[in-house]
């Protein structure tokens, strides 16, 4: 059974920070891993994703977070995380995480049609 249980979210000051994480079970073959974000009347906006084991060039930002989120990951524990900093009240919303099962290396890593498992969410505030 393939869980992704992501935590970390809260309330926070416009300029304060967060880092959210997303723990995927020990059944999940890891490869590439994502985050998105559904903020309310919107639709879920791949942010930030990543391939397991690869170097700084696998990683991947949407133009709204570049510079100010950074994605990492632990693969021995197999984590993901999101480092974000200057949060601005635009970047509130539900924030899921997502991994990939079958491969599917033609569909962009920030479109959720990449992705096949996901996490039920955490929400982030920012006033």
């Amino acid at each position: 059974h393939v869980q992704l249980v992501e935590s970390g979210g809260g309330s926070m000051p416009a300029g304060g920070s967060l880092r959210l994480s997303c723990t995927a079970s020990a059944s999940l073959s890891l490869v590439c891993m994502g985050w998105f974000r559904q903020a309310p009347g919107k639709e879920r906006e791949g942010i930030s994703a990543i391939y397991f084991g690869g170097g700084p060039g696998d990683l991947r930002y949407a133009d709204s977070v570049r510079g100010r989120f950074t994605i990492s990951q632990d693969f021995d524990k197999k984590m993901m995380f999101l480092e974000m900093n200057s949060l601005k009240p635009e970047d509130t919303g539900m924030y899921y995480c997502a991994a990939e099962g079958r491969s599917r290396v033609g569909v962009s890593p920030l479109l959720s049609a990449r992705y096949e498992y996901w996490g039920q969410g955490t929400q982030v505030t920012v006033s």
